[in-house]
């Protein structure tokens, strides 16, 4: 382990330390969070030491909860007390290790993540808004308290150490034949229609992987098509508190090849849709985002069989859209068009590091 992950109370009396920040969903299970809390306990008194692991929705800005509204939403929550110890995890490798790094006084904890629960995903801030993200995160939060789960009780903040950590998944080992579409679509004034067709090579892809799109057009009417367009878009659902669904594209490019009356047209063309082009857009489904680290488009949310949409927070799609534009012909010409669109589906994820 290269680097152990650390914050200390304001007071002192809490270090807690992970030895990573990324946890993956191998989608049967989730890697288990080991972390150990350094304690000075001169200043505690009678207070005991929780350790608590939290998965929220937060949909507004921390700054608006002293107007006494909460804009934060818990999809699971868990504790655990380290001290005076009451729970004593199995100690792994990560926890030796971490109690060789951290020295004496140094308590160990463990959570088991759900695979029910959503990956981490933050929706993009728009240029004048501050604060933290809104999205679905995980934080890891050390704290002095005399009790457990008191409503009543006030947490000081100098008696808090908080770590935000990520869930994510990799895409699966084994990529499935990629999708295919095709659409006739038929004119006035023309006896034959457009065929147009548009298929991937496989159904997956990694974020910044060139995406290869195979595009076939057969013109068999009168008509000429001026140019066509392939439009990536994001699809964000926020299942949690409302039925709030929307997208945005995150990719498009126009060519301005024409197919004239009664001639075809085949071509391989590769696309490659990524933040680094969007990075304007506010509401945009970003990766999970840890602080001071860059990230990526939000990864395709995996539903896993029978688990419930609404504990998923937020799901993120992504479709491919081909369009030809058609000109109308006849005395009006290009005053008038017709479109014929083709839509394909898109996974975009991470591929498994090496072990």
């Amino acid at each position: 382990m290269a680097k152990v992950f650390k914050k200390t109370s304001k007071s002192g009396g809490l270090t807690l330390c992970l030895g990573k920040r990324d946890y993956v969903d191998h989608m049967s299970k989730v890697d288990q969070v080991d972390g150990v809390v350094k304690l000075d306990t001169s200043e505690f008194g009678s207070r005991k030491v929780f350790v608590q692991l939290a998965c929220a929705f937060r949909y507004g800005s921390d700054d608006l909860d002293v107007m006494g509204l909460c804009f934060r939403k818990d999809i699971w929550i868990h504790q655990v007390q380290i001290y005076p110890e009451s729970h004593k995890p199995t100690l792994t490798d990560m926890h030796n290790t971490l109690m060789k790094k951290c020295g004496d006084n140094s308590y160990p904890f463990s959570f088991e993540i759900p695979n029910n629960l959503p990956c981490s995903i933050s929706l993009q801030p728009g240029p004048e808004d501050k604060g933290k993200s809104c999205g679905v995160d995980f934080e890891v939060k050390a704290y002095l308290a005399n009790d457990k789960c008191n409503p009543d009780e006030t947490i000081d903040k100098k008696d808090t150490a908080r770590l935000i950590i990520r869930k994510i998944q990799y895409a699966p080992a084994q990529v499935g034949a990629g999708p295919k579409a095709d659409i006739c679509k038929g004119f006035m004034m023309s006896d034959k229609p457009v065929h147009l067709e548009a298929s991937l090579e496989k159904d997956l892809y990694f974020h910044g992987e060139n995406i290869p799109i195979k595009i076939k057009i057969n013109n068999e009417t009168n008509k000429t098509v001026k140019k066509f367009s392939i439009t990536v878009e994001q699809t964000t659902d926020i299942v949690l508190y409302s039925a709030d669904k929307y997208s945005k594209p995150v990719f498009n490019q126009e060519f301005g090849e024409t197919v004239d009356p009664n001639s075809t047209y085949e071509s391989t063309l590769s696309i490659t849709p990524v933040l680094a082009e969007n990075k304007e857009k506010r509401g945009l489904a970003l990766d999970g985002r840890l602080k001071d680290e860059d990230t990526n488009l939000a990864s395709t949310t995996m539903l896993r069989p029978g688990v419930e949409k609404d504990v998923l927070g937020i799901l993120v799609s992504y479709k491919i859209k081909i369009n030809l534009m058609v000109a109308g012909g006849g005395l009006l010409g290009g005053l008038t068009s017709s479109d014929v669109t083709v839509e394909l589906p898109l996974q975009l994820m991470h591929p498994k590091p090496e072990e």
